[in-house]
């Protein structure tokens, strides 16, 4: 099979790998400085004050504490694979740091003058959104030059098994990150696996670091599985003889992994198996939406909520609230609010789940219950901090203790809080689980619930359950 000529930009010019790619950070950094500048030149501007010396060595510290932060935090790397939310938000927090210097030097430069004070509030807002409009544009420009062919990167991965295919199938779902998938390399690839796939096989790993010599190839991911280490080494120790960049893809594919992330525990990396989601600023944000969400939906059921308790108190004999005691957050047990619905508030070592046509479900209870409303008491759950809006829907502690030792993984359920609404329920998996297939199956979408976490996907549950993912026909 011949070999393909390597694109003008795959090519080695001068002896060193992308040339380019120092001028365009070196681009950055002085645009950065340049948006610095210019913003705090526009306040200065509309707090109708002179850009005097005193103002100038402002932007100057403001603009190499920017450089200095964002050096440290990586902000001049290669964005390519990574979000736009991702830099933003790395912009805001390197924004933060350089403005915490501005406004200690200001202060002990004793600038307190009220219209000084105007142009640097004004500017505290104004240069971050510029920066990161700047950067959006960037993002705009890039992904229309590699639309057109032009700053890309052939990517070839060494080895055919699933974790291959996964990685595959989301360089291919990524064209704006400019990475052209070519194919797999693999000694021995089974014909099995092949037909599984719709991507090519190319040859041998000797071909892969033939191509990669002739600068046909700028990125490789090595994909054996674990137990080919003396492959992968003998792979490794060939291609640090030619310019490609080279990832290694642990085989973790081979493991069931829940929100998995590399730890650096004092220089010794470590991958996560089994771990939350909502470590570091995702636990503050999914925090940050369970107050704001519960305080507004509360505020707008405050009135219903008295009516449907006066209607429970004056329809049947009973508590207006059943408390129900629930495993919680890594296992502990809470206690969830219902409005009660039945004429029986069973807890303990049995509990019968509610069937069709129950005889325990008052005809008030099962309205309740229909629309969803006996669960509008756990929106104080969640101010409370036991519970959040959307996660995993409690089960009853009889329950859990069964289908902890029947469903491989169960338990992973408890890595966050329980949910008023889930992934499982928007998606029909709602009612009675008569059969562990049921449970099962319910299961599987926390699970991916979890491991894909993010808020958008929050949200997305949310708008579901308003347009009745979370009423139906399994809710009796």
């Amino acid at each position: 099979m011949p070999i393909k000529k390597p694109s003008r930009s795959a090519r080695v010019s001068k002896g060193y790998i992308r040339p380019y790619a120092s001028g365009v950070a070196v681009l950055q950094r002085l645009a950065d400085a340049a948006v610095m500048l210019v913003t705090l030149y526009l306040s200065t501007l509309r707090g109708g004050m002179v850009f005097d010396a005193n103002l100038l060595q402002i932007a100057v510290v403001g603009a190499l504490g920017f450089y200095a932060a964002g050096e440290a935090r990586g902000i001049y790397g290669s964005w390519r694979m990574n979000s736009v939310g991702s830099e933003l938000w790395l912009v805001a927090v390197t924004c933060t740091a350089a403005f915490g210097l501005v406004l200690a030097v200001a202060f002990f430069n004793k600038a307190t003058e009220e219209s000084l004070r105007s142009t640097l509030f004004t500017w505290l807002l104004l240069a971050p959104l510029s920066l990161m409009g700047v950067r959006l544009c960037v993002r705009l420009l890039l992904r229309e030059l590699r639309r057109r062919g032009r700053n890309t990167r052939t990517v070839a991965i060494a080895g055919v098994n699933l974790a291959a295919f996964e990685l595959a199938g989301e360089l291919n779902a990524m064209p704006w990150t400019g990475l052209v998938f070519k194919g797999f390399y693999d000694d021995c690839p089974a014909e099995g696996l092949i037909s599984e796939t719709p991507f090519q096989v190319l040859g041998s790993l000797a071909r892969l670091v033939a191509e990669a010599h002739k600068g046909g190839i700028d990125v490789v991911y090595v994909a054996l599985p674990i137990q080919a280490k003396e492959s992968i080494l003998d792979l490794l120790a060939k291609l640090a003889d030619t310019t490609a960049s080279v990832y290694l893809l642990p085989d973790f594919f081979v493991f069931e992994i829940e929100h998995a992330h590399w730890v650096n525990l004092n220089g010794i990396p470590v991958v996560s198996v089994h771990e939350t989601p909502f470590t570091s600023i995702g636990g503050s944000l999914k925090r940050l939406e369970d107050v704001l969400l519960s305080a507004a939906i509360l505020t707008v059921a405050a009135l219903p909520m008295l009516v449907i308790a006066l209607a429970l108190k004056l329809s049947s004999p009973g508590p207006v609230i059943f408390r129900q005691k629930r495993y919680g957050l890594d296992g502990k047990p809470v206690h969830v609010w219902k409005f009660r619905s039945m004429t029986v508030c069973e807890e303990g070592d049995r509990v019968v789940q509610a069937r069709p046509m129950d005889v325990r479900v008052t005809r008030f209870g099962r309205f309740l219950r229909r629309t969803s409303l006996d669960e509008l008491p756990q929106f104080i759950n969640v101010l409370q901090g036991t519970m959040s809006v959307v996660g995993p829907r409690p089960h009853a502690i009889v329950h859990n203790e069964q289908y902890r030792r029947l469903i491989h993984g169960y338990m992973l359920r408890h890595k966050v809080k329980p949910g008023i609404t889930g992934w499982a329920q928007v998606n029909g998996w709602r009612g009675e689980t008569d059969a562990v297939e049921k449970m099962q199956k319910r299961v599987d979408y926390d699970l991916h619930y979890i491991r894909n976490w993010s808020l958008w996907l929050d949200l997305k549950i949310v708008w579901m359950t308003v347009l009745g993912g979370f009423a139906g026909k399994n809710a009796y």
